[in-house]
């Protein structure tokens, strides 16, 4: 087993749009694919974290329409599950018109199992007599039943209690951080290639994110006005802030996701980008770096989940910025790395995700300045230490201590928040 090449084939792919509806639309749309028909009714149910993330968002290339559901249903229209998480790209504009009739009359809906404490998606679709059904689970984009009329047409074996194709997330869940850069400093070209691929994509986005005047806008203004200095760490904020902009606003442009997040991808791939370029560290350096944040970031899902009450851009992408910097300017100096862990952690450990939405921006921007700032005061030899706070000896023992808050700590967290954002949209 190749861990990295797992983990960049699984949880580093292309997302168009939020990718929580984007993967509840490939569920549909897997499912939808099994019928002749078109769908007649649609009944999605998800965890509390998949509809708390997709409940609010712009969905792409649908004039504004927001939410799992229009995504679902869109889905369900597209019936091209080999567009794998750029399903929404096939929207056509008369689609959008069947949805809403769909939605209006209530032959679609979308609930959520309170139960539930990991990622699932489960879409049932039915045209005349015909009824298919498609389940994901442990991952937006990890298919582990299909059903055709009641009969089964794919089931994913388990092992140990998780999916087989999912078995890596256990070898995963086992490493240390010393580990994981052994697994960066083997990389072969096509791994290299794989993260190239993901810095030109986000750029890309970024770049199309500058044109809305959002919060990567308003950063850049703040430069101009003189409160900011046009320095590394404000630039890494506007790149960021810019490209989660364009998604957060249905712009439809691809990004290169991190965990399965897109807007983890963003900061997992761009902070150490471009403080790599403002450095001149060397090229594959840089990529290598790249590879180690996408590694540390779905580490630390490994003990937080994938949908966790605390935001993922902070608490996993930004570590994973942070610790890629050090490496970036010291290699494996693991002292370092811990204080860079500690000190981000210390820092945003209690930033709570209240769903995909415009403000995911602003988070995106508090951890690109203290991902870039733990990672300046660790290569000084400063940060929090174990005597602080939750905070542990180690990386991997502040990561599962973390773990243990937001697990238990945090359990009815996600539940209020569903019960506060639910009462807005009534």
């Amino acid at each position: 087993m190749n861990i990295l090449e797992d983990l960049l084939q699984r949880e580093v792919f292309p997302a168009l749009g939020c990718t929580e509806p984007i993967a509840v639309a490939l569920t549909a749309s897997t499912a939808a694919a099994e019928i002749e028909g078109e769908p007649e009714e649609i009944r999605i149910t998800v965890d509390p974290g998949v509809y708390k993330n997709g409940l609010a968002v712009v969905v792409p290339n649908t004039g504004g329409e927001k939410g799992n559901l229009v995504a679902g249903v869109l889905g369900s229209l597209i019936r091209r599950p080999d567009l794998r998480m750029e399903v929404l790209s096939a929207v056509r504009p008369e689609m959008i018109g069947r949805a809403r009739e769909l939605i209006k009359s209530r032959r679609a809906a979308i609930t959520y199992d309170p139960d539930c404490t990991d990622l699932r998606i489960e879409v049932l679709v039915s045209a005349g007599t015909e009824t298919a059904r498609a389940v994901v689970e442990h991952g937006h984009t990890n298919l582990v039943l299909l059903e055709k009329n009641g009969e089964v047409v794919f089931q994913q074996e388990a092992s140990g209690g998780m999916p087989e194709a999912q078995a890596y997330r256990s070898a995963l869940e086992a490493c240390t951080v010393s580990d994981l850069i052994d697994l960066v400093e083997a990389m072969g070209p096509e791994h290299y290639d794989t993260v190239q691929r993901g810095v030109e994509m986000n750029l890309r986005a970024s770049e199309a994110g500058r044109g809305l005047k959002r919060v990567g806008y308003y950063v850049s203004r703040l430069v101009e006005k003189g409160f900011l200095l046009d320095d590394v760490v404000t630039s890494s904020k506007v790149l960021a802030a810019s490209a989660t902009d364009a998604r957060m606003a249905g712009l439809s442009v691809p990004v290169m996701s991190s965990g399965g997040s897109g807007n983890q991808g963003i900061v997992a791939i761009l902070v150490p980008y471009n403080v790599g370029r403002y450095f001149d560290v060397d090229e594959k350096r840089i990529l290598r770096s790249i590879a180690l944040s996408h590694l540390m970031n779905s580490y630390i899902k490994c003990f937080t989940g994938d949908l966790s009450p605390l935001c993922g851009c902070a608490i996993a992408a930004g570590v994973g910025a942070a610790v890629a910097v050090v490496y970036q300017l010291e290699g494996r100096d693991l002292e370092r790395i811990t204080l860079a862990v500690n000190s981000l952690i210390s820092d945003l450990g209690g930033m709570l995700c209240d769903g995909a939405k415009g403000g995911c921006a602003l988070k995106v921007v508090s951890s690109t300045d203290s991902a870039i700032r733990a990672a300046y005061m660790a290569l000084n030899g400063h940060g929090i230490r174990e005597t602080e706070g939750f905070v542990g000896a180690t990386a991997e023992e502040t990561i599962r201590n973390l773990s243990r808050i937001g697990r238990i700590g945090m359990s009815r967290v996600d539940a209020t928040m569903l019960e506060i954002m639910k009462a807005k949209m009534v």
